[in-house]
């Protein structure tokens, strides 16, 4: 890892950061030397930052690269310590598919374009509209669900069937990325719903960020002024009852640290993670763990994405006690 390739993925992530709304605080970066510019395209090879110390940077470099070839998986991470700034990247700029991951931001655009009444609206639906994964729609064909609901159940279960309502009455996958778009976000592109939008076929640009994007995102919808503070708390408090993330992101800390998280699962092994983790009287880590593989039929790796968050954090400087 060269200096000046080290630069321009800490720039990369701080302009991407940067694109947030105006109110919303950036991350401290320290200044590197030897770096003259930078574009928004993936860097030539993977690299890893962490303003923390060489030691952490090394130390982390060593676990990603470890990490993918143990795996045989690509492997895409950014951790943003908020109180701090100090923060950690791997193929930070790189395009990976976000699967489900995008709910989360489904869930934001619903909030910033409709009133409070609206959640109390009931949505009616049949049971043609019952995707495979629709643990908490099934139960409510007859009655229907309020939006409230649906945007519990979509965030804690990730209810494929309230996903595709919820966007449908946001007004598709267009409005959505218009959502993103006046965030500041020029990279990720929401074309499709549930299930298709978890194909993740290599090489495809359809559905799909990057870890260093959708960290900026996450951090101005929970942190800054995408949202209402009390749409702020809706967000933050169904993820962080999140029923699918145990083995990923909260595997990857302490037991006692808060976790706000939603994960995603598409085909060629994609396994990702988005969220905030909260050490006891310490302040929020923004992590983002997102991971694919060569073979379509690839089995999701739970275990990476746990052992790459205890790596980021730890280099991130807010080291998770030993599980």
């Amino acid at each position: 890892m060269t200096t000046t390739s080290a630069a321009a993925v800490v720039l990369a992530v701080a302009l991407a950061l940067a694109g947030c709304s105006g109110t919303t605080a950036s991350p401290t970066v320290s200044p590197t030397s030897g770096a003259t510019s930078t574009t928004s395209a993936a860097p030539a090879t993977p690299t890893s930052v962490a303003t923390s110390s060489p030691e952490a940077e090394a130390e982390a470099d060593r676990a990603f690269r470890t990490l993918e070839r143990d795996h045989a998986a690509r492997l895409g991470v950014v951790a943003i310590d908020t109180g701090t700034g100090r923060q950690v990247v791997w193929r930070a700029g790189e395009r990976f598919a976000f699967a489900s991951t995008n709910k989360v931001f489904v869930a934001a655009a619903l909030r910033a374009r409709s009133s409070d009444a609206d959640l109390d609206t009931v949505v009616h639906y049949d049971r043609a509209d019952l995707l495979a994964h629709a643990p908490v729609t099934s139960q409510s064909v007859d009655t229907g669900m309020t939006v409230r609901a649906l945007l519990d159940a979509m965030l804690r279960s990730s209810d494929n069937t309230a996903a595709n309502l919820l966007v449908e009455r946001v007004g598709g996958p267009g409005e959505v990325q218009r959502f993103l778009r006046d965030l500041g976000d020029r990279t990720t592109n929401v074309d499709r719903v549930e299930p298709d939008l978890n194909q993740a076929i290599p090489g495809d640009p359809r559905d799909t960020t990057t870890p260093a994007q959708f960290a900026a995102d996450l951090r101005d919808v929970l942190f800054g002024s995408a949202l209402d503070p009390s749409d702020r708390r809706m967000v933050h408090d169904a993820m962080l009852g999140n029923t699918t993330g145990d083995a990923t992101i909260r595997a990857g800390v302490d037991p006692g640290w808060s976790v706000a998280d939603k994960t995603g699962t598409g085909s060629y092994g994609v396994r990702n993670d988005i969220g905030v983790v909260t050490p006891p009287g310490g302040a929020p880590v923004v992590v983002v763990v997102m991971t694919s593989k060569d073979e379509a039929d690839a089995e999701p790796d739970d275990a990476l994405v746990a052992a790459a968050t205890r790596a980021a954090v730890t280099a991130a400087g807010s080291p998770p006690s030993a599980r």
